[in-house]
């Protein structure tokens, strides 16, 4: 068994050549970061059909890493069809798109945030100082996805900003949640 296919979600802007997420698509073949036309001006729809389209070209269960934005992105996937091939996902410092105080007016077409249950395994991880989002408000998203989650302690929006490297203690919750989801761990 080969471990999973790995599709990196970034957020609003992308994530930078510092990011934890670009470190982990530069040290992992089968992690693979899911481009969008416009990482400014994001449109909802457009980027479930990108990542739509991704998920029905990769011919196998996909495991979604997603940080800030890419979090509401994946909170709206999980109610389209090709959310059936989601293995697990891993959510990383999900920004509070509901709340003009935390976040910023181009998130705001990925208003209102789903608060179903996902249908895959996930865990959500967050800061305790993100500016994005409360750690209470992180904490009801997990509890309404039905998911894990994960206190970072105070890491700000969990970003280049927050000097992660390549963020060891994130590959061993996303090694946590594929064993939870029995995929093979690499």
């Amino acid at each position: 068994m080969s471990p999973p296919l790995v599709l990196i979600l970034p957020g609003l802007g992308g994530s930078g050549p510092e990011h934890w997420q670009t470190r982990w698509e530069d040290l992992h073949q089968r992690h693979v970061r899911l481009g969008q036309r416009d990482w400014d001006h994001p449109d909802r729809e457009d980027w479930l059909s990108t990542l739509g389209a991704a998920i029905e070209a990769a011919g196998e269960p996909v495991v979604l890493v997603a940080h800030s934005l890419g979090c509401a992105l994946v909170a709206h996937a999980a109610r389209c069809p090709f959310a059936a091939r989601i293995a697990a996902a891993l959510l990383v410092a999900p920004a509070d798109v509901d709340s003009p105080a935390h976040t910023p007016a181009e998130t705001r077409g990925f208003a209102p945030m789903p608060m179903t249950p996902l249908p895959f395994p996930a865990t959500v991880v967050a800061s305790e100082d993100d500016p994005y989002v409360t750690l209470g408000r992180a904490r009801a998203f997990a509890a309404a996805w039905g998911t894990a989650f994960v206190d970072a302690g105070p890491r700000g929006h969990l970003n280049a900003a927050s000097g992660l490297g390549d963020w060891p203690d994130g590959r061993r919750h996303l090694a946590a949640l594929l064993a939870r989801a029995s995929l093979l761990v690499r």
